[in-house]
Order: structure tokens, then C-alpha cells, then sequence
């Protein structure tokens, strides 16, 4: 097992209510995260010349506002002295997409270098840290399928079934910012328990606001409707259904209309990131 090679995976919302709004400009959010064994990678080259670089040029995004070097930059008090870390990120989750991909790195980021660093933080420690780098942090250090609520960060695991997903990206980049400050979004969505979700309809409070900005995600939305019970995930770019089966999946691709970016994964109620943490950890 390569110790310095970890994985930052892809997470879907199987809905997305927006319940309010706070003082401060935040929105009060319910949704319920799952997981998928669709990853970026990151890899780790400690050192210990006090320095936090990436080794590698990503498009559009200087290493200075990633929040894989901002996370491993936050961390790094807890570390001895003199060390530092030289990271590499090899990029499978498109960029505005809605799978968390920015926050799946700085959450591994996290994870793995609490472990190669030593630093001996606590899992919530961890997640608070990342807290200060988005809402959606904590979700991928803790690492189960989770109920959220507030701003993200309240978390309740909470599994749902699990098996393989279509997704689609419709090659637009979607800002979150965009779509959360927009005038039509809708804000009053009435909250709901958790026992309520089997006779709640869950929906994308988003979607709308989303579909405006970016038609080509209301084209994949509507043609994926007509094969299954498609969702966008977040605020973004990407929809997915759920199959039966991955031959299920694939022959719903060989019907696809336009030259769409799409991958087939499956939905884990367990992050691949505490799967390679739990078995590191085994072998220590």
C-alpha cells in the first residue's frame, strides 16, 4: 500500500433544501450527503524544509488559493518543526461540478497529514479545522453518509442505499456563490426531520436558479429524467442517477444525445478516504 497516495472522493446530495437564512449572509441548509468511489488523488511528499507547496500547476486555481495548500497550511502548527509537505493533485472531479471536489482535497489533506505529519489531532479537531475552509469539509474528514444541517457542519450519519450512479457533468462551471447570492433562490423551503424523509418530497431548492444560469444543466436534467429519477448534486454542474445494475448505467450511456462528459461509480455510505485511513492504521 502506497502510504502517500490518498484518495478524495466525489460526494452527491440526494437533495438539497435551503430552510433560511442567518444575519451574517449564510444560508441554514438540510441535505444528506453520500459518498463515491469516483476520486481525486493526492499524493505526499514530506520534507523538512518548513515548506507547503504543490508540485504540479492546476488550471485555474493558483496554489496559493487551493485549499489543499490553505488546509495543509492550517495544520501545520500542530507538526514538528521544520516540516513540510510537497503535494500533488491529480484532478478527476471537475471544478464547479457539485461533488465537493475542492473540499474532498482539503478534508484528505487533513486526514493525511495528520497521519504522515504525526500531529495526533482528533477527528473532530480535524473537522473544525476544516470547517474554516468550507461547510462541506467536515463531512469528508468524518467519512459516512450524513444528515446536515445548519451552514453543513451539523452532521447525523445516516446511510442510504447504496450501488452504482450515473453521473453527468454539463461541462459548465457553476459558482456557488452565484447561485446561493441570486434573487430567485428560493429560502423557505419548510424544515423536515429525519423520519420524515420517506414521505418527504426532497428536491434541489438549486436546481431552479441553476437551470437559469446554465441551460446545459436543465438539458442533461430533463434527458437523464427520461431514463431514471435524476438529481443535480450541490449547485452544480453534474446530475446522476441511480441503476440496478453498472450494465444498467452503461447502456443508458449509449443512448446519450451529445458528447457529455459522464463516469459510472458507486455510492458508498463509507468514504474510500476512511477506507485507506482504517487500513493504514491496521498495518501500523
Amino acid at each position: 500500500m502506497n502510504a502517500t497516495r490518498w484518495p478524495a472522493p466525489a460526494k452527491v446530495n440526494l437533495f438539497l433544501h435551503v430552510v433560511g437564512r442567518r444575519s451574517d449572509g449564510y444560508h441554514l441548509l438540510q441535505t444528506h450527503f453520500q459518498f463515491l468511489d469516483y476520486c481525486d488523488h493526492l499524493d505526499f511528499r514530506i520534507t523538512d524544509d518548513n515548506k507547503v507547496t504543490r508540485a504540479n500547476d492546476l488550471v485555474g486555481i493558483p496554489a496559493e488559493q487551493d485549499l489543499v495548500v490553505r488546509a495543509a497550511r492550517l495544520l501545520k502548527p500542530y507538526a514538528k518543526e521544520h516540516a513540510g509537505v510537497s503535494i500533488t493533485v491529480d484532478k478527476l472531479l471537475p471544478a464547479g461540478g457539485g461533488l465537493g471536489g475542492g473540499s474532498s482535497d482539503a478534508a484528505t489533506t487533513l486526514v493525511a497529514l495528520n497521519e504522515l505529519w504525526q500531529t495526533g489531532r482528533t477527528q473532530a479537531e480535524l473537522a473544525s479545522i476544516g470547517l474554516q475552509l468550507g461547510a462541506d469539509v467536515p463531512v469528508f474528514v468524518h467519512g459516512h453518509a450524513a444528515w446536515a444541517e445548519g451552514v453543513g457542519e451539523h452532521l447525523i450519519p445516516l446511510d442510504a442505499p447504496e450501488g452504482p450512479v450515473l453521473v453527468v457533468y454539463a461541462d459548465a462551471l457553476v459558482s456557488t456563490a452565484e447561485v446561493f447570492s441570486h434573487s430567485e433562490l428560493t429560502r423557505d423551503t419548510p424544515a423536515i426531520k429525519i423520519h420524515d424523509l420517506a414521505s418527504a418530497k426532497l428536491t434541489n431548492d438549486c436546481e431552479g436558479v441553476t437551470r437559469r444560469l446554465h441551460p446545459d444543466v436543465g438539458r442533461v436534467l430533463d434527458w437523464l429524467g427520461q431514463h431514471a429519477d435524476a438529481r443535480m448534486s450541490g449547485t452544480g454542474a453534474c446530475v446522476f442517477a441511480a441503476f440496478d445494475s453498472i450494465s444498467q448505467a452503461h447502456s443508458v450511456v449509449e443512448r446519450m444525445p451529445e458528447r457529455w462528459t459522464w463516469f459510472v461509480a458507486e455510492r458508498r455510505n463509507t468514504s474510500p478516504l476512511i477506507d485507506k485511513l482504517r487500513k493504514i492504521k491496521k498495518r501500523a
